[in-house]
């Protein structure tokens, strides 16, 4: 069953803007990633979830098996910054609810499959997003009884 609210074509020019937007390799990955990299920690960039090679992990320390997404608060409906589009509003706030119980979904996927979770939202900054990281790190590293 298709529950997807009836869509209004956009404009030309939002449609040409929406369509050239980065799926990866967003400002804000690639920001923490440096941050990550300049800290001396290494990790795997967009490998698949285990078990759906439909989705991706953002970032991935396969060693102690933790993903790090970072999410856009437009897409993933930031609680802070996500602004509703008053043009075809019922249809995007099902998109939105939809990427978030893909999101949910994909946490849920990688618990099975031993993998911890974080998510940061894109307007973190690189250095606060990046102790987060490290902390999380750390603490699979001491969860798992592994050494740095």
């Amino acid at each position: 069953m298709n529950d997807e609210p009836r869509r209004y074509p956009p404009g030309a020019a939002l449609s040409q803007k929406m369509s050239t937007l980065a799926r990866r390799d967003t400002q804000p990955e690639l920001d923490l990633r440096r941050e990550m990299h300049r800290r001396g920690m290494r990790y795997r960039v967009q490998i698949k979830v285990p078990g759906n090679n439909r989705r991706t992990i953002d970032i991935a320390f396969t060693r102690v098996r933790l993903a790090v997404y970072v999410d856009g608060c437009f897409w993933h409906g930031c609680p802070e910054h996500h602004v509703q589009p008053r043009a075809n509003s019922e249809w995007w706030r099902w998109k939105i609810e939809r990427n978030q119980a893909r999101d949910a979904d994909t946490n849920r996927q990688l618990a099975v499959a031993g993998w911890d979770v974080l998510r940061i939202w894109e307007h973190v900054s690189a250095a606060p997003a990046a102790d987060l990281v490290e902390e999380a790190y750390r603490a699979r590293v001491a969860d798992l009884g592994l050494s740095l």
